[in-house]
């Protein structure tokens, strides 16, 4: 069994474009409109994928409190935060900090809704 993607709908699919493929570096793999006009678009990396969902129409309330967060694995934390930071949307939740005790260096953004991003890099 694998995790294939998991869904969240997004207020501003450009937005939403802009953070996770040119900030984080991830894959737009494929998008469609279904009959009920809402964008679907997949980005993600080897193994799974966000279903972003975008109604023009204006769509169910977002909600990013419900979800305690999304971890991405990333080639450098700093160097991703930094980026994120020079981008200007994503507030700071928490800077990037060494957990010596997992062997991990963590750091967290929100992304254009509110939804939080765990980016986690691996340290020997």
């Amino acid at each position: 069994m694998d995790v294939i993607h998991t869904a969240l709908w997004v207020s501003d699919i450009e937005q939403t474009r802009a953070f996770y493929v040119d900030g984080l570096g991830l894959t737009e793999n494929w998008s469609f409109t279904a009959d009920d006009g809402v964008e679907n678009v997949y980005i993600g990396g080897e193994n799974a994928e966000f279903q972003f969902k975008y109604d023009p129409d204006g769509g169910p309330a977002i909600d990013p409190g419900t979800m305690a967060h999304v971890a991405l694995g990333v080639e450098s934390t700093d160097e991703t935060f930094e980026r994120l930071q020079e981008r200007a949307d994503p507030p700071v939740r928490e800077a990037p900090t060494t957990m010596d005790h997992i062997d991990r260096r963590v750091a967290f953004v929100a992304d254009p809704d509110g939804y939080v991003v765990e980016l986690v890099e691996r340290v020997e």
